[in-house]
Formats: structure tokens, C-alpha cells, sequence
């Protein structure tokens, strides 16, 4: 039988459309990868709208092909300009950079993309294993043992991202919080406005996660980079040099390196919420630690990059085991991930290996294919690839924030769907700013829903004795020992700051009202539990106190430090930028107001032409062009798909009053 499965995998994998939409999928992914400021999650959250009526393979295949390459393009910037592509390719930059200076970027490009290719097989390779490994346990999980997994996995999540492990499990209980927003398990409203003055329809169908994704990660990274950067490479200039052969001879020579760090990377990433953030710098250190001549370290030793660029594809594969196995991301990236398979009616967990055995095999060899085409076209279009990155940000800017707001509104294909993403994109932007684990938040969102139907589910089946479970017990003490670790041997344990640093103690009135504002979110949640009846208090008052025990000596701390610290965390502290994040979050409302008013496509074109001209330079003709461009391609990708613009004020006017509808393509609904 197994036999056969392999097969009808295999016969999937190979299908033209499959491939098709794998390769369309890994050229997003290596687009995605090369500029910084997208990322995995960013990409995920724009393409999830777009797959909703698709085959579930093809989706799949799409998805996948996405996610697996941009730790593989993302050496690109990271080696060129010594701008880490995304959080993963961090420690790349130590020794990449430095290379690429002395005329070695393409021995280092090419060490890397080897390195890459054999990491991304190595995961693949793990996660089949881990398949018939696992299956037992999985099979002996009941609803008790599900929510206590959950459990554990949020624990890890908030010990595992960022500085302060306070602000990890805080993140994550807010989260939480977010996720409560809509239908309650019995049924009732939370969160969705004033009980018994005012209700908000959107709000009862709760926030999607297109939207969270987006606003933590797209809209932040956005602003961000706009601001500090007025060109991608500086100068706009790059040179790659030679070396592609000893690049790959290199990889060859410390092939042990590679195969260390590529497990590394499979045990880091099947952690959740540790991931990309880490595990580039956690194989780094190792291999600096097994060497015995450090001296060339952080110089442009080759050693450098083959340890971080096998990691952190090798840890796709780790990240995919709690992904198809439990349910439970391994990454931000794999939240995105969990919410396409949802949309596209696939159930991970017992059902991924009994009955849908083939499609998790279709995925786990889409997953190694994908990687073996993003290496091959990173080594064979390198020149072009590089190129992108010397793109300005004040062009990419404009398109980038109208295509993420045109992907967030196919999310319910209402207003609010934009107005929701500028609010988390507004509060991602502050996270980002002090030190908030917006991986945290997101991943707490995506489980939140399932760790209370899996709460209540328990008691109702169990009652309060599935604590009394032997797995449910275990599960127990793993998650509170990993709560007392993290508050105890926090990820910035044995650090110093300096009080020119952004843990200083300086100006810390802007991030201690953020805090203040967090508290008042778990507060507001968990007072909303006295409006339902004693199961459906359970979740809210439980998320509320946790809330307050993290939350409350995070301020306590940032109150009281005499000294810089983890807890505080500023990083306006020191920076050098021409305008605040309230320019650009007011400027982001300015462009909604103006598409309220002549519609979506054609406040689309004026936005661009606007931005180019105010930001780069005047030249009128090229940035209408620009704009009239991008207005072409949101036509001819909504006709394709027969998505919706957001209509504006001049929309209605000629329906309703003019008695004529305008075509699609100028704002006007899809016939």
C-alpha cells in the first residue's frame, strides 16, 4: 500500500500543472527573497488571497514553491550589500560581505547556493523520516493532549523570539488575544464592540490572518526601509566577480560542515517560533566553536557562509514537521502556510498521514524540488537576480504598498479589510520599533482559536481529569519548566548594553505608553469574560491573567531600570531618518483617503506617480508610466482571477446616480 502512495505522489509531482505552478511559485519566492522587506511571511500573506479556487495540489505546489527559495535568494543582498536578505541570512552577512569586497562574491555566492541546495534536501530527507516516526504518537493524541501540545509550543514561542522573554510570552498572550476576536466555540460574539450599544458585523467573523500577516510583517518592513534607505545597494553599483567553481569546491571540501549545520537547522526548525531568527547565528557559533583556526572568522572566511546558508534551508524541513504532523507552525511563515492548506480544505494532523498520506509526500518532495530549482536559478541567472537589488526603495515603495493593500481586501472584499490592515500594520510598525515578537503575536493568532476549541472539547469529553492523562501530565510539566526557563535563562542572558544602545534607559516615555497600551488589551480581554457563561469565561479570564503576569513586571522593569536592559527597547534611540514612522503611517492614510474617493486602479496610478516624483526625482512621463503600469497589471491579475478593487466614491457616483457602471478595470465590479 505504501508502495502505491509513493507512486500517486510521485505521478502528482510530476503533473505540468503541478510543475507549472511549483516553478511560478519558486520564481515569486526568489523574487520575495532578493528584496528585503518581504520575506516568507509577507510573500505567503499576499499570495494566500490568490489560490483560494485552486486545485488543492497546484495551491500547493504554489505555496511551497514560494516558501522555499527565499533563503536561498536572500543570500543575494546579504553577500552584495551586506543587507540580510531576510532574518535567516543575518549571519551570512559576517563573512559574505567581506568576500564580496575583496572580489569574491561569486565564490560566495556560489559556497552558499550549494550549501543551500544540500540543506533543503537534508530537511526534506528529515521530514520523511520523521513522517513514520511520529506516527504513532500522533495517532495516541486525544483532544487533551492536543491543547497541552499547543500549550508547550506557545511557551516555546515566547521564550524563543526576541530579546526579552517577558515580551515574548506577552506577545504571544496578545496574540491570543486578537484570535478571540468573533465567534466564541458556543457561539457568542467577543470582542466585536460594546456589549448591548454597539456591534461591529466585520468584527464577528473575526480578523483573517492575510490581514495580520501583512500588517505585521509587509507594512512595517515597508516603512521601515523607505526611511533608512533611499537606495537598496547605496551607490545602485554591484560587482559579483568570479569563483562560482570554487564556490561549489569549497562546499565539497567542508562537506561535514554543511551536513553538521543542515542538522542543526532540521532540529531548530522544528521548534516553533524559533526558526529563522536564530538559526542562522546558532550555526554559526557552532561551527567558529568546532574550528580550530578562528583567526579568519568575520574576514571572508568561506566556513562563514557554508554554515548559515545550510541552516537555515535546512530548517524549512525541520519547520514542516509540527506544520503537517500537529498543526502547529513552525515560523511565522508556516502560520501563512497553515491558513492556505485551511482554505484549500486540507486538515493537518491525523489526517495527513492516513488518508491523505500521497499529498503529504507530494509536499515534502515539492519542498525538495523547489530547492533544487531555486539553487539551479539562483547559480544560472545570478547577474540578473543581483540586479534587482540595486532597484531603488523609493520605486519599489508605492507598488508594494498597493499590492498589499489590493491582496488584503480580497480578504472579505470589504473597506474594513484595508482599514484593519492599516491598524496592525500601525501596530506592527511600534512592535518592530520596541521590541515586540511580531512572530509571536502572529503565531499566537493562528493557534488561538484551536487551543480553546481543543480546551473546551476536553471538558466536555473528559472533564477536569484529562489533566489526570499521562501525556497531558508530561505535556503539563515540559510547558511550565519552559515558561520558568524563559523567564529565567532569557535569550539575552550574559548580555551587556550600553546606554548608547536601544536598551537604553534614555527617552523611554515613547515605548512605556506602548506597553501601557499592551496592558490595556489584556485587561479589556480579560474583563470581557464576565459577558458569558462559565465555559466561555474560561479562555478570556485565563489569557487575561497570563497577560497580566507577563505583562505587568515587563513595565515594573521599565519603570524601574536603572540601567539598560533587555526589557527596554527603543530603536529610535540612535537612528539617523529624514522623517518618523508618522509621516508614512499619515501618508499611508492620505493614499486610502484619496482611493476612497476615485477608486482602487486609478488612485493606484496617481499614488505611484505621486510618491516616485515626491521621493526619488521629478520626471513625469517615466513615473506615469509607472503608475499607468501598475494599473495594467492589477487589471489583467483581477480579470484573470476575477478579483474586486475597493470601489470608490466616483464608482457609486456614475452607478447610482449616472446610471452606468465603470469596467473593472477602472474600479468598477467584475461582470
Amino acid at each position: 500500500m505504501e508502495m502505491q502512495i509513493f507512486v500517486d505522489a510521485l505521478t502528482t509531482l510530476f503533473q505540468p500543472y503541478h510543475l507549472m505552478f511549483l516553478l511560478l511559485g519558486t520564481g515569486l519566492g526568489l523574487i520575495v527573497g532578493v528584496l528585503p522587506g518581504l520575506g516568507g511571511v509577507a510573500g505567503l500573506s499576499l499570495l494566500l488571497p490568490f489560490v483560494f479556487d485552486m486545485e488543492a495540489s497546484n495551491a500547493l505546489a504554489m505555496m511551497i514553491g514560494l516558501l522555499a527559495p527565499t533563503t536561498t535568494s536572500d543570500t543575494f543582498p546579504s553577500v552584495l550589500m551586506g543587507i540580510p536578505g531576510t532574518s535567516a541570512s543575518q549571519a551570512t552577512v559576517v563573512d559574505g560581505f567581506p568576500m564580496s569586497k575583496r572580489g569574491e562574491g561569486a565564490r560566495a555566492l556560489g559556497a552558499a547556493f550549494t550549501a543551500s541546495l544540500f540543506g533543503g534536501l537534508f530537511g526534506a530527507l528529515v521530514l520523511t523520516g520523521a513522517i513514520f516516526a511520529a506516527r504513532p504518537i500522533i495517532l495516541a493524541m486525544g483532544f487533551g493532549e492536543q491543547m497541552m501540545l499547543i500549550m508547550l509550543a506557545l511557551s516555546m514561542i515566547g521564550m524563543l523570539t526576541g530579546v526579552s522573554a517577558k515580551k515574548g510570552l506577552a506577545t504571544c498572550v496578545v496574540g491570543l488575544i486578537i484570535g478571540m476576536i468573533g465567534y466564541e466555540p458556543h457561539g457568542a460574539t467577543r470582542l466585536t464592540g460594546i456589549p448591548g450599544v454597539w456591534q461591529s458585523v466585520y468584527l464577528s467573523d473575526g480578523i483573517k490572518i492575510v490581514i495580520i500577516g501583512l500588517g505585521m510583517f509587509a507594512m512595517p518592513e515597508i516603512i521601515d526601509l523607505v526611511r533608512r534607505h533611499q537606495t537598496i545597494s547605496g551607490d545602485g553599483k554591484l560587482t559579483i566577480g568570479k569563483g562560482w567553481s570554487q564556490g561549489f569546491k569549497d562546499a565539497m571540501k567542508h562537506w561535514w560542515i554543511v551536513v553538521r549545520c543542515s542538522g542543526i537547522g532540521c532540529i531548530i526548525g522544528a521548534l516553533p517560533g524559533l526558526g529563522g531568527s536564530v538559526v542562522d547565528w546558532i550555526a554559526y557559533g557552532h561551527v567558529i566553536q568546532t574550528s580550530k583556526d578562528r583567526s579568519t572568522f568575520g574576514t571572508g572566511d568561506v566556513r562563514g557562509v557554508l554554515a548559515p546558508e545550510s541552516a537555515n534551508n535546512a530548517k524549512e524541513g525541520g519547520a514542516m514537521i509540527p506544520t503537517i504532523l500537529f498543526g502547529i507552525p513552525g515560523s511565522g511563515s508556516y502560520a501563512i502556510l497553515l491558513s492556505g492548506f485551511i482554505l484549500i480544505g486540507i486538515e493537518p494532523g491525523t489526517e495527513m498521514i492516513t488518508t491523505r498520506l500521497d499529498l503529504t509526500f507530494t509536499m515534502i518532495w515539492s519542498l525538495a524540488l523547489a530547492n533544487v530549482f531555486g539553487a539551479g536559478t539562483c547559480l544560472l541567472l545570478s547577474q540578473q537576480i543581483a540586479k534587482l537589488t540595486t532597484i531603488r526603495y523609493g520605486f519599489l515603495a508605492p507598488f508594494m504598498l498597493v499590492l498589499i493593500f489590493f491582496a488584503a481586501f480580497q480578504a472579505t472584499r470589504h473597506w474594513n479589510d484595508l482599514i484593519a490592515l492599516f491598524i496592525f500594520g500601525t501596530l506592527g510598525t511600534f512592535m518592530k520599533r520596541f521590541g515586540w515578537s511580531r512572530p509571536a503575536l502572529l503565531i499566537g493568532f493562528f493557534l488561538s482559536e484551536r487551543i480553546e476549541t481543543s480546551l473546551y472539547q476536553s471538558i466536555q469529553v473528559y472533564g477536569w481529569t484529562f489533566f489526570e492523562r499521562p501525556i497531558v501530565i508530561i505535556l503539563l510539566i515540559l510547558t511550565i519548566i519552559s515558561i520558568i526557563g524563559a523567564l529565567k535563562f532569557n535569550p539575552s542572558a550574559g548580555k551587556s548594553f550600553t546606554d548608547d544602545s536601544e536598551h537604553s534607559t534614555r527617552n523611554r516615555k515613547p515605548q512605556m505608553i506602548f506597553s501601557f497600551f499592551m496592558l490595556a488589551i489584556v485587561i479589556m480581554a480579560g474583563l470581557d469574560g464576565f459577558n458569558y457563561h462559565t465555559l466561555g469565561r474560561i479562555f478570556p479570564f485565563t489569557v487575561g491573567v497570563l497577560g497580566l503576569i507577563f505583562v505587568v513586571p515587563l513595565i515594573y522593569k521599565q519603570l524601574t531600570a536603572t540601567e539598560p536592559c533587555p526589557e527596554l527597547a527603543d530603536r529610535e534611540t540612535n537612528s539617523e531618518t529624514e522623517r518618523s514612522e508618522w509621516f508614512y503611517l499619515g501618508s499611508i492614510v492620505g493614499m486610502l483617503a484619496f482611493f476612497g474617493v476615485v477608486g482602487y486602479p486609478i488612485g493606484a496610478a496617481v499614488f505611484i506617480w505621486y510618491f516616485i516624483t515626491k521621493r526619488v526625482e521629478t520626471n513625469h512621463v517615466r513615473n506615469g508610466l509607472l503608475g499607468l503600469a501598475a494599473m495594467v497589471f492589477l487589471g489583467v491579475l483581477s480579470g484573470a482571477l476575477t478579483l474586486e478593487y475597493p470601489p470608490g466614491l466616483l464608482q457609486i457616483f456614475t452607478e447610482e446616480v449616472l446610471g452606468f457602471e465603470m469596467p473593472y478595470y477602472l474600479g468598477g465590479p467584475q461582470s
